[in-house]
């Protein structure tokens, strides 16, 4: 759990200012950066709850049942000329930083009621709690702290959502993960790993990138369809969350094998639909792009995003790991894509003991999933998701 701070210490010193504004994060401990983040929020917490009369009418008019979150900048207080919007960009820029992700968006933090069905009773009056992530891993929790509206303390159930309305100061984690993504992916770029990161919005992208690498020179004609696998209907069965971590944030790290080269190939792919478990989705997102892959296989990773993470360190843990199990075998070719699965395992036995806290959320795993094979209501290794994948072939344009 993080470090407590007085209440009345913090209170004074966010009414002028966020006390963790002057510090950089110059560290990689994992401890270091769940605490730096949990310690901002709560921050955060207590001086939109002391301010909270002179920012209601702002907060009331951004947050409705049909969207439940605002942008922590876009508050204004009634008092012309205030300090306090930026106060907020700067604690925005300090919590990107934090999480190394400053080059790749403008700002994440938000303020958002944690369910919809608090909206009523908080419009017609009844004053709010405001609330924030605890640090360290979310199975050690004891409890979630908030405060009211005259800076009292309240200690909320992990896992019952509340009966009150609560405000949570988060990041939007949609944004803070394609950001984290796009952070990873540049520093696997770095260490030499030619990774590709796929969204669910980006396909014909990525489909000209996968064909051009194969035949940069050839004519339409030569060109041969290109074997995918989309995904085309998935289920989870517990994701992980807190009430208070909002709808989970799910991606995949797809691991294989070069097809031209005895080199690890680590895809990245986000998927933003998947935001409550024991819910059936129908994305229809193409997750896998077979010539980056030797032997038409490769393993699945599903994880779900949590604070704590520092994107560039997991991106070296990635490699890293790939990398290892590679060198330990002298001749790939005798064991084949078994290989794939040792590559998976390695990186299974680093993310939990590696640089995290609170750390991405393991979900499941999928074991050899092989090129022209649909798989119909596949369960994963762990029975914690079930999905369906099916063979897709893409023509060159005529």
């Amino acid at each position: 759990m993080r470090p407590n701070l007085p209440i009345s210490l913090v209170l004074a010193t966010t009414m002028v200012g966020l006390p963790l504004n002057a510090q950089t994060v110059n560290t990689t401990d994992a401890q270091s950066i769940s605490d730096e983040i949990a310690q901002q929020k709560q921050a955060l917490a207590l001086q939109l709850s002391a301010r909270y009369f002179d920012l209601e009418k702002s907060i009331k008019s951004q947050i409705t049942e049909k969207h439940l979150a605002t942008a922590l900048d876009s508050v204004d207080t009634l008092q012309p000329h205030s300090a306090f919007k930026q106060q907020m960009q700067q604690a925005d820029y300090q919590y990107r930083q934090t999480k190394g992700i400053t080059q790749y968006t403008d700002s994440v933090m938000e303020l958002r009621i944690a369910d919809a069905s608090m909206v009523k009773n908080w419009k017609e009056g009844q004053s709010p709690l405001f609330a924030f992530e605890p640090s360290g891993d979310d199975s050690n929790w004891q409890y979630v702290e908030a405060y009211d509206v005259y800076g009292q303390v309240h200690q909320l159930d992990v896992y019952q959502m509340p009966d009150v309305p609560v405000l949570v100061v988060d990041s939007n984690s949609a944004k803070e993960l394609q950001a984290g993504l796009k952070a990873m992916q540049a520093e696997m770029k770095r260490l030499g790993q030619d990774s590709n990161l796929i969204t669910n919005g980006n396909v014909d992208k990525q489909v000209l990138k996968a064909k051009s690498s194969i035949q940069r020179s050839a004519q339409v004609s030569d060109v041969e369809p290109l074997n995918t696998t989309q995904l085309t209907k998935i289920r989870l069965n517990d994701d992980e969350e807190p009430w208070i971590s909002g709808k989970a944030e799910v991606y995949a790290i797809i691991t294989g094998v070069d097809p031209s080269r005895v080199e690890p190939e680590i895809d990245l792919v986000d998927m933003p639909y998947l935001d409550y478990d024991g819910k059936d989705y129908y994305p229809r997102q193409t997750m896998i792009f077979w010539p980056r892959y030797r032997w038409g296989a490769v393993d699945m990773i599903l994880m779900e995003q949590d604070d704590g993470t520092d994107y560039k360190e997991l991106a070296k843990i990635l490699v890293k790991a790939a990398e290892d199990i590679l060198k330990m075998i002298p001749d790939p070719e005798i064991q084949g894509y078994a290989i794939i699965a040792q590559i998976t395992n390695r990186i299974l036995d680093v993310i939990p003991d590696g640089v995290l806290t609170n750390d991405d959320d393991y979900l499941d795993s999928y074991y050899t999933i092989m090129q022209n094979t649909p798989y119909v209501e596949r369960p994963g290794a762990g029975g914690n998701v079930v999905a369906t994948f099916k063979p897709v072939t893409i023509s060159p344009t005529e």
